[in-house]
């Protein structure tokens, strides 16, 4: 292999360390080569890292799973995910809900955002959120198919989110903000690898049964919907995006991805 390979491979390692670090708490090298060319060029790993998160989160489950109770596992399986991204994406749906509860116009909003105290709609939308990822891990456990679930999810959710980049306008923030550095351009070629890498986890299901096209076809189209509804109100509330609404649209598709599958199995009985 050529030494001009050898270095585009290196690059493309040190962009997804580069998104590593961005969506985790997970050990990366110190001297990793940072500007905001590599940090746009690194949302085409975000839904990757989520592959990686998920399976983490899975194994996690796997070991709670030889000592506890359902309920229990479920619990520590959330807490382990909570500590490995750092609850960047659970901050950000507090923040956002503080935002647009509490704000009146869109410079109100963003201003809430960036204070590092949370609110009350953004605690009663956080409590929320984790009472049902809590019920719908539950359920998917119950069916058995709760570690497939969670890496397809991971996945999906944070293409979901890091899509917004390609035709959204981004909100720019102050000296004052408290958010991570963040992507805020993305190329077509960027977009096709982040949600070509977001449909792997999908081979992991059963797909010779009968219903499963039909299944992510439905998965894509409520995301699609969710993303035009979600662009739309984020334009009309705020001109755009920040860091905050990234991290509250992966908490919510997310979640609308657990509810379709959860919603297929209790129609068909089949995975």
């Amino acid at each position: 292999m050529s030494k001009r390979y050898l270095v585009k491979i290196r690059y493309q390692w040190q962009l997804f360390c580069l998104a590593l670090m961005f969506f985790s708490q997970l050990p990366v090298s110190k001297s990793l080569p940072y500007s905001e060319k590599r940090m746009n060029r690194a949302n085409r790993y975000f839904s990757l890292v989520g592959i990686v998160i998920g399976l983490l989160v899975c194994l996690s489950y796997s070991l709670f799973d030889h000592f506890f109770s359902t309920h229990l596992v479920i619990i520590l399986t959330m807490i382990t995910s909570v500590y490995i991204t750092g609850a960047f994406h659970e901050d950000g749906l507090a923040d956002m809900a503080d935002g647009m509860g509490g704000g009146y116009s869109a410079e109100k909003r963003l201003t809430i955002m960036k204070d590092s105290r949370i609110g009350t709609y953004g605690t009663v939308t956080l409590v929320l959120s984790l009472l049902l990822k809590f019920q719908l891990l539950v359920e998917l456990e119950q069916h058995s198919i709760l570690m497939i679930s969670v890496v397809f999810a991971y996945a999906m959710s944070r293409a979901f989110a890091a899509s917004l980049i390609f035709d959204t306008p981004y909100v720019a923030e102050d000296d004052s903000s408290k958010s991570k550095p963040i992507a805020c351009q993305q190329s077509g070629i960027d977009l096709m690898i982040l949600l070509a890498v977001a449909f792997l986890p999908a081979l992991l299901f059963p797909w010779l049964f009968v219903g499963f096209w039909s299944l992510l076809l439905t998965i894509i189209v409520i995301l699609l919907l969710l993303r035009l509804a979600f662009r739309y109100w984020l334009i009309s509330k705020i001109a755009g995006y920040t860091g905050d609404c990234l991290g509250a649209a992966q908490q919510v598709s997310e979640l609308i991805i657990y509810l379709v599958l959860i919603h297929h199995i209790s129609n068909t009985g089949v995975f």
